[in-house]
């Protein structure tokens, strides 16, 4: 069974496990998502994670919010709803098929929310996400300088306020119960407490950014700033968008039905770095006997600040392949040798 925790600073319990749903609707059937709800309750995972603008691989606009709808249409909605936890984003700015790309404001989140709520066929939401912010975000492959001069703090500084305020009106009508962020800076998710806390209004629980033995810009200010202020990474991606689970053999292999196929670059991820540092983490888990795709994920979901780590699984096959390395506790000498790669390898995208 997937083991379970507190979530930040909170009393939700979710598991260490998050069901990631963005194929459902597109590569992934509505029948095979409520399937894999029912595997994943189960299995003890009791977290899903979706957003608005989803499906995804491709996007397209005919398909954009079909993923919370599939959700919505889970035979067991009404019945066990109180056994999940869901957690649901508001698009950012600059997403053509939602809103015409509009920015996230107080009016857009309150009519995010009611699409929320309507596709999701519930009542509430457990936690509600802001996908990326509106001044930009480092993520996406973006961290490799910065650029000040479109960012206007005082304009910041008022929209956070301003979000703020209709967040806590979302909160007290009941439709959310947390709020958090995603693709988020440490600077920008340390303004959002500070204003929480100055105007007595909704603290961020979690911060969902992508996490994974490739990808590991959480390790220095956002890991520090979230264990001293309780909140807790979601992490995504954790398997580099499926660069770890070794399936496409140093490049010269693309599966049926696979991401790549989508995205031939996987939003940025190859590069001529990459390549090495996957055969060095694909040849620690062949020496310690150890399927790659557990590897990863065990050592992401032990991270010290981790809430929760969203896996995406397109097929039923591999959830029940994700599922049964679940309780897998790597030992002390793997995550030293990990930690050796990682030193030589540090950001490969």
């Amino acid at each position: 069974m997937v083991q379970k925790k507190k979530l930040g600073w909170s009393s939700l319990e979710v598991s260490k496990l998050c069901l990631g749903s963005m194929t459902w609707g597109e590569q992934t059937t509505p029948e095979d998502g409520w399937r894999q709800i029912d595997t994943a309750l189960a299995s003890g995972i009791n977290f899903i994670d979706t957003a608005e603008m989803y499906p995804t691989n491709p996007m397209r606009a005919e398909t954009s919010g079909d993923t919370e709808r599939v959700i919505g249409e889970w035979p067991g909605i009404k019945g066990r709803r109180s056994e999940l936890v869901i957690a649901t984003k508001v698009t950012g700015e600059g997403h053509s098929f939602v809103r015409e790309g509009a920015p996230i404001t107080a009016k857009t989140i309150r009519l995010a929310i009611e699409n929320s709520l309507r596709s999701l066929n519930t009542d509430y939401i457990d936690i509600y996400q802001l996908h990326w912010p509106n001044r930009g975000s480092y993520m996406f492959r973006k961290n490799w300088f910065y650029e000040p001069s479109m960012q206007d703090s005082k304009a910041f500084f008022a929209h956070v306020e301003d979000v703020l305020a209709e967040l806590d009106k979302q909160v007290s009508e009941g439709k959310i119960r947390y709020f958090g962020l995603s693709n988020e800076s440490a600077w920008g998710t340390h303004t959002w407490l500070q204003s929480a806390k100055k105007g007595n209004k909704p603290r961020v629980l979690t911060i969902q950014n992508e996490y994974s033995l490739l990808c590991r810009l959480f390790d220095l200010d956002l890991a520090e700033l979230c264990h001293h202020e309780q909140v807790d990474l979601l992490a995504f991606s954790p398997l580099a968008a499926g660069l770890l689970s070794g399936k496409y053999n140093g490049g010269t292999e693309t599966p049926i039905a696979s991401r790549k196929l989508a995205s031939p670059d996987l939003g940025g991820r190859i590069t001529e770095r990459v390549w090495p540092a996957i055969d060095a983490y694909l040849d620690l888990a062949r020496r310690y006997g150890l399927d790659p795709i557990h590897m990863a994920l065990s050592w992401a979901m032990n991270r010290p600040f981790m809430g929760s780590v969203i896996f995406g699984a397109t097929s039923q096959g591999q959830l029940e392949h994700i599922l049964s390395g679940a309780e897998l506790k790597l030992s002390d000498e793997l995550i030293k040798e990990i930690d050796v790669v990682h030193k030589s390898h540090p950001m490969p995208f």
